[in-house]
């Protein structure tokens, strides 16, 4: 089967060497589906990653500022080398001759798209309140308290609407190869005469994966995560974990507020958005240590058309 599978941050480290370390046991249960002859691409977060770049030629004395786009290209491509040299490494171990190839990948977005008007997507460090309000006050920045966590900056958040690079990516999966793209939710780019241009903002890693699923015609998306499922009435006594949900029961939970906006919502609604319409494809909320049993049903939470 094509499954495209979306790592959440728990695959990463928030600094290179602790994510060059992380990833060889990220390697392993992606190796494990390659094992069992699934075709197989690859997508990642890169919020801390984003941030870190930014932040680092901001408050660097002795370099210019650099554009949003291209601190998200610099994170896709490093995250792509330790993703890539990781994968490789699991693979020759088990004699499994595949290549590994990551796209620096743009993703296009619609210039009207309402997220432009209102920022929500959190990058980069936590500060404190004083320090969040400097920021916001000398760079222009849009900083929010996070979740009791501190004060974070926060860029617009458009929905994809193309994959640039979606030939390629077939290409390259039909020859069976294993590729890594839309790493961070992709470049955010849009149309400009003849070519792109580049915008900061953050696509959501998760709608990016689950569009490039769509556009290459996958039978599985996996948003893999920290949790084994997904959960309704969560930390409450009542609380349950789903084995399965529809389209219409997925619908009625969000309506009911179980999902929280900046956490398990966006996976929800990018799963349901990869089932809609197509009764064949199923979309998967898991664990990534239990990606190989979730495959199997006997992990994670399935999304199906009904």
């Amino acid at each position: 089967m094509r499954i495209v599978i979306a790592l959440g941050g728990n695959a990463l480290g928030n600094t290179p060497l602790e994510q060059r370390d992380l990833v060889k046991d990220t390697a392993k249960p992606i190796v494990d589906l390659i094992e069992e002859g699934h075709e197989l691409i690859i997508a990642h977060g890169n919020g801390p990653q984003v941030g870190m770049i930014n932040n680092a030629f901001s408050e660097s004395a002795s370099t210019p500022e650099m554009p949003f786009p291209e601190c998200g290209a610099m994170s896709q491509g490093y995250i792509g080398y330790h993703l890539q040299n990781a994968i490789q490494t699991e693979l020759a171990s088990r004699h499994i001759a595949r290549e590994v190839a990551t796209i620096v990948t743009q993703v296009e977005v619609d210039p009207n798209d309402q997220a432009f008007e209102n920022p929500s997507k959190p990058i980069g460090p936590f500060y404190s309140e004083s320090e969040g309000k400097a920021l916001a006050k000398e760079k222009n920045f849009t900083m929010i308290e996070d979740s009791g966590r501190g004060y974070r900056r926060v860029v617009p958040s458009p929905k994809p609407c193309d994959v640039v690079e979606k030939n390629t990516i077939k290409t390259l999966v039909e020859q069976k190869h294993v590729v890594i793209t839309v790493g961070g939710g992709g470049i955010p780019v849009i149309k400009e005469g003849h070519g792109y241009k580049g915008v900061p903002a953050v696509i959501d890693k998760d709608f990016a994966s689950s569009k490039v699923a769509q556009q290459l015609n996958a039978d599985y998306l996996f948003i893999l995560t920290a949790v084994d499922r997904v959960m309704i009435n969560f930390n409450k006594p009542s609380q349950k974990s789903l084995k399965q949900m529809t389209l219409k029961e997925a619908q009625q939970y969000i309506d009911e507020g179980h999902f929280a906006p900046g956490s398990m919502l966006p996976k929800v609604e990018a799963a349901m958005s990869f089932v809609q319409n197509n009764p064949n494809r199923v979309s998967v909320i898991a664990a990534l240590e239990n990606a190989k049993e979730a495959i199997k049903g006997t992990s994670g939470t399935k999304i199906i058309n009904e």
